[in-house]
């Protein structure tokens, strides 16, 4: 399987399929690549190289102790992008991995990435805050630890209910998608995982959102119970300067069925024009 070790030493799972144009899948906590498997297809299958990693700490990645934050997540992608030696490139990450690509092209990018797209996305900042006062409680996520540290295995069950919204009435999520999530979940050390809980909730995108110079696609469902519209995407969008917002009706946390159907066309149609 295909794996770059970075310079400090930590061996990075990803794979590559198609040829074309470089895009790059970056996936939400505590997942890895798999999560992009439908996207990694539906972009091979209409010419583009579709590249998606583990990041540290998850999947098939190294189980890392050490560097679980954002800034060394966007060192890791940099490393790897310049490994593949990727130009004209459009990165995508959904939640913790919006925030990964955000930081990632603000920080790294020139040069090489051309447009952006987040999917129900963490920035600019998740926790409430003096700057950030209608962002969540810090109880929150430390309800998040709490969990992940008393039976991890038993919390990544109970979370795909609000992830994929299977608590709405009509709700249509399989099991399995369900146990998939639970699956990917499972590979994700605990360590990494715990940090990154601090690393998505915590970190302020705010500067980097105002330091992208390329176009940016704004996906977001409107019933994210996990990062809620109103603290994610409805500011972020004010803060770019080439943003396009694009809210899915009804649309919740997790990409799947008619959501995935729709922001799978969406994607395609965003990096053709």
């Amino acid at each position: 399987m295909p794996t770059f070790t970075t310079t400090d030493g930590t061996e990075l799972y990803y794979t590559d399929q198609g040829e074309g144009r470089p895009v790059l899948l970056s996936h939400g906590w505590p997942l890895s690549s798999d999560a992009w498997q439908v996207e990694v297809k539906l972009l091979a299958d209409n010419g583009y190289r579709a590249i998606a990693h583990d990041r540290r700490g998850h999947g098939r990645s190294s189980k890392t102790y050490y560097g679980n934050d954002m800034d060394t997540y966007a060192k890791d992608l940099a490393e790897l992008v310049e490994h593949l030696d990727l130009k004209d490139l459009v990165v995508i990450g959904h939640s913790t991995g919006g925030g990964e690509v955000v930081r990632y092209t603000a920080q790294h990018g020139a040069g090489r990435v051309a447009k952006v797209i987040t999917v129900g996305a963490v920035p600019p900042q998740m926790v409430a805050s003096a700057t950030n006062p209608g962002g969540l409680p810090l109880e929150v996520f430390d309800g998040i630890r709490a969990g992940v540290l008393k039976d991890a295995s038993q919390f990544y069950k109970d979370l795909t209910e609000a992830f994929f919204g299977a608590n709405r009435p009509g709700a249509t999520v399989s099991q399995g998608a369900r146990d998939d999530f639970w699956r990917q979940g499972m590979l994700v050390n605990l360590a990494a995982a715990y940090d990154c809980i601090k690393a998505f909730s915590e970190t302020d995108f705010t500067e980097d959102l105002k330091a992208l110079t390329v176009p940016i696609l704004i996906a977001h469902g409107d019933d994210d119970q996990i990062v809620p519209i109103d603290g994610a995407a409805l500011r972020a969008i004010d803060l770019v300067k080439h943003g396009t917002l694009k809210v899915y009706p009804g649309a919740p946390h997790g990409i799947d069925g008619a959501f995935r159907l729709e922001l799978g066309q969406d994607i395609l149609a965003f990096i053709s024009e």
